[in-house]
């Protein structure tokens, strides 16, 4: 079993339209609401797949409640954990061509006693568990070392850990030296403060991060795939897509593509690669299903061209 865990949950609503124009009114022409939070997406994407996931969140107000009804015939076991605030509500607007903008709420304030009621019911939820996810935003309240202090908190478990964040908590949890850490290009790049050019240049500021004691780095690229970077090897992989509709949640459905696989090597990086593809075929956050998934599409390269360089808008 996978446990996510997600302090910043969401109710997400997205809507399509022809073409975004500051300060017109807009017809859409189409729209839905997802469950949101990138742990929660992550636990969607294992669940469609027939993976066994719980899903520990804060909950509260008429928020919190939708995003338990949309979570559960989406088979996400949820383990709610009561807050006094509101779950946050996030809309995001995508055109044809897959541009995406986002409007995300800042979200609740959490007390101490929420957060660490938090953390405790991880902890608790990880005795039943092969991996902890650790994902998205901290809520205001939460330390910015919430995901260090939880990853050294299940220690005392079995479960290896992963992360998948930014900013200030992405840095104070490579300190607390995770089995798994997921940036992106550009997390990864202020993470390291490097300029990331080329294939190179990302497994050279993954390398430092394995030099600092973090087990394995899957960083995603978006439309240049994933790249793995765990003991010896360093593996990149990437597929063909034909159609974007959303890119919401991609990096989310990669995460959990690369657990469902089996986190480790060149199988798992393939799942990976397959699982994000399939969501950007989709429209707002949904994740895919068996059906949406061709690992046949994906390329795996065991010694992949460093010099390659990465796509416009992925090299920062």
């Amino acid at each position: 079993m996978i446990v996510t865990v997600t302090p910043n949950p969401s109710v997400d609503r997205t809507i399509e339209i022809d073409l975004l124009r500051r300060g017109e009114v807009h017809r859409a022409t189409g729209g839905r609401v997802d469950p949101g939070g990138k742990g929660v997406n992550v636990s969607r994407a294992l669940a469609a797949n027939g993976h066994p996931t719980v899903a520990v969140q804060p909950s509260g107000g008429a928020e919190g409640s939708r995003l338990a009804a949309l979570l559960a015939p989406e088979g996400v076991a949820v383990l709610p954990v009561p807050i006094a605030g509101s779950v946050r509500s996030n809309v995001t607007v995508v055109e044809p061509d897959g541009t995406t903008t986002k409007f995300n709420e800042a979200g609740p304030t959490l007390s101490a006693d929420e957060v660490d009621a938090l953390a405790r019911a991880a902890v608790s939820a990880a005795s039943r568990a092969s991996w902890v996810v650790g994902s998205g935003s901290l809520p205001l309240g939460a330390p910015a070392d919430f995901y260090a202090g939880l990853a050294r908190r299940l220690r005392t478990t079995s479960a290896r850990v992963a992360i998948d964040t930014s900013g200030r908590p992405l840095a104070e949890a490579v300190a607390a030296a995770p089995d798994l850490l997921k940036p992106n290009a550009e997390e990864l790049a202020e993470l390291t403060s490097a300029h990331l050019g080329t294939l190179a240049d990302v497994v050279k500021a993954a390398q430092g991060l394995r030099d600092r004691g973090v087990g394995a780095v899957l960083v995603s690229l978006g439309a240049d795939g994933a790249l793995l970077v765990e003991g010896d090897a360093v593996l990149h992989a990437h597929a063909a897509v034909d159609l974007v509709r959303s890119t919401v949640g991609a990096g989310d459905a990669t995460l959990a593509g690369f657990l469902a696989g089996g986190a480790h090597g060149a199988g798992a990086l393939r799942t990976a690669v397959a699982y994000g593809a399939g969501a950007v075929r989709l429209p707002g956050s949904a994740m895919p299903q068996p059906g949406d998934l061709n690992l046949d599409a994906v390329v795996v390269d065991t010694e992949p061209d460093l010099d390659r360089p990465l796509p416009e808008g992925k090299a920062r």
